[in-house]
């Protein structure tokens, strides 16, 4: 009789030993999961920082082109976003954007505006006030990436003697 309470001891002790094996299993599984999920929203924030600066050089370019092809000696800056979606100040409508891009870190299509000096909208940045993964000098969150478009001023140099 001794020798089937040795067998049942024996198979608790075993019980008890794969049930430690699984928690430890489980735990590993975790640490790993919380582990790529880091990775992974790491990386998709990095897509996100890409995309945003895509969408502000395509904001800031059909802001210039608006303003440089603005009939007439004085130039202006746009008065709305949609105003880059069709330029009514031509006979034929003229379009700098398709459409109005959605701010990928805020997934709205709401952005910041920068006022133009004269009037009007010289850029835009991000209304989320998160840390940026990228480092961009002066800038601690996504609303100081300022994508704006600043007119160039000419000088004509006067040759000395002149």
């Amino acid at each position: 009789m001794s020798s089937g309470r040795g067998h049942r001891a024996g198979a608790l002790q075993h019980q008890g030993f794969t049930y430690l094996a699984a928690l430890f299993l489980v735990g590993l599984t975790g640490i790993g999961l919380a582990a790529t999920s880091e990775i992974w929203s790491h990386a998709r924030q990095r897509e996100k920082e890409a995309e945003l600066l895509w969408i502000g050089e395509q904001f800031r370019q059909a802001i210039g082109l608006y303003y440089q092809r603005t009939p007439g000696a004085v130039k202006r800056y746009p008065e709305r976003l949609e105003d880059l979606l069709e330029d009514k100040r031509y006979l034929n409508v003229q379009r700098y954007l398709r459409r109005v891009y959605v701010d990928p870190m805020s997934a709205k299509p709401e952005w910041g505006l920068v006022p133009a000096p004269g009037g009007g909208i010289m850029g835009i940045y991000s209304t989320v006030a998160a840390k940026p993964i990228r480092s961009v000098p002066g800038a601690n969150s996504y609303q100081d990436w300022r994508f704006n478009y600043e007119s160039p001023t000419t000088v004509t140099p006067i040759p000395p003697g002149k």
